[in-house]
């Protein structure tokens, strides 16, 4: 591979720590932000392997945009989330990418559009044969799609990511807990509502490389086991973002090796059809709830998700023979390869 010139681009968005559960009357946990950010990282990976790595940060702010569209690079490797405050516009970041005539790394506008409405993305697996959650979904008291629900429920935004918005709360019991939440969800996100049945089991994640032919990793478990009795066993906000909280530092993410090998090519084939059902390019993960009896249901498929080397999906590919430069060179591979 020739030497490229690849701007790295990211969003930054300072948001304040809250190392405490979200209650009913107390906003919700925050993303955090790390002391090295996965922008370094791959900066750090281009310059060993040869090439010229610029960081470009997205603020928010439309000069950042006009920068970006006098930018001139041969790739653009896209790390961002958000815009400004609004972390839902990762599919607006792409489509003006797209509208730029900008070669970037990761899933295309249609991607992100269908994962991040989690609605949209569970009527499509239906129509696949993929199994999800029951669930239905309304915003400000309208209805917008239901099948018959049984309590336990969990509630959440249709269209946040990063567990944003899912404390142990979100799991209900009753209709007035249901109620409660809801107003709580709308209070604080500008987002219909997804209830979805609780499936008890386990939670795993298959992260997924490549475009014609996808290649499914192993399978990555996020251990909740040492959470507090009567604790839901969910991959919460306060699990991922509420640092010295006993839920943070008494979960952690491991490979498992109890796994039959029937359950194992279950999970990744049921990743690779929803990657495609929802038409994800170059890599992303799927989350799952490994139930007792065998079965995988998807509970969601992350796009572009978390790139640091100590993040799920790099685990995943060491454990399948890739070291982290390797994971991120394939990625701009395979963004280099698309027409």
């Amino acid at each position: 591979m020739s030497t490229l010139k690849v701007a790295v681009l990211f969003d930054r968005v300072l948001v304040e720590e809250d190392d405490h559960a979200a209650t009913p009357d107390k906003a919700p946990v925050t993303r955090t932000l790390d002391k090295k950010e996965v922008e370094e990282e791959v900066a750090d990976v281009l310059t060993r392997q040869g090439h010229q790595p610029v960081l470009v940060e997205l603020d928010g702010t439309p000069k950042s945009l006009q920068a970006l569209a006098r930018l001139d690079c041969d790739l653009i490797f896209n790390l961002t989330e958000s815009f400004g405050e609004d972390d839902t516009a990762d599919f607006k970041i792409a489509g003006y990418l797209e509208l730029l005539g900008k070669r970037y790394t990761g899933s295309g506008t249609h991607g992100l559009m269908l994962a991040q409405d989690k609605a949209i993305a569970k009527k499509i697996f239906a129509f696949h044969g993929i199994r999800t959650p029951v669930f239905a979904s309304s915003f400000r008291g309208r209805l917008d799609f239901s099948h018959d629900l049984q309590f336990p429920v969990i509630v959440k935004p249709a269209r946040e990511d990063g567990s944003i918005g899912i404390e142990f709360s979100a799991v209900v019991s009753s209709i007035k807990e249901l109620m409660e939440r809801i107003d709580w969800l709308h209070q604080h996100f500008d987002s219909p509502v997804l209830i979805e049945e609780y499936v008890e089991g386990r939670e795993i994640y298959v992260g997924v490389l490549g475009n014609d032919k996808p290649e499914a990793l192993p399978i990555v478990e996020l251990d909740l086991s040492k959470l507090p009795e009567g604790t839901p066993k969910i991959a919460a906000a306060e699990v991922k973002w509420g640092k010295g909280t006993r839920a943070y530092r008494d979960t952690k993410s491991v490979i498992p090796t109890d796994l039959p090998e029937e359950t194992v090519v279950l999970a990744q084939r049921t990743a690779i059809a929803a990657y495609q059902a929802l038409e994800l390019r170059d890599y992303g993960r799927v989350d799952m709830r490994l139930q007792a009896d065998g079965a995988v249901q998807v509970i969601e498929v992350n796009p572009n998700p978390w790139l640091s080397s100590r993040a799920e999906l790099a685990m995943a590919a060491r454990k399948a023979g890739r070291t982290y430069p390797q994971l991120v060179m394939e990625i701009i591979e395979l963004a280099l390869a698309r027409p």
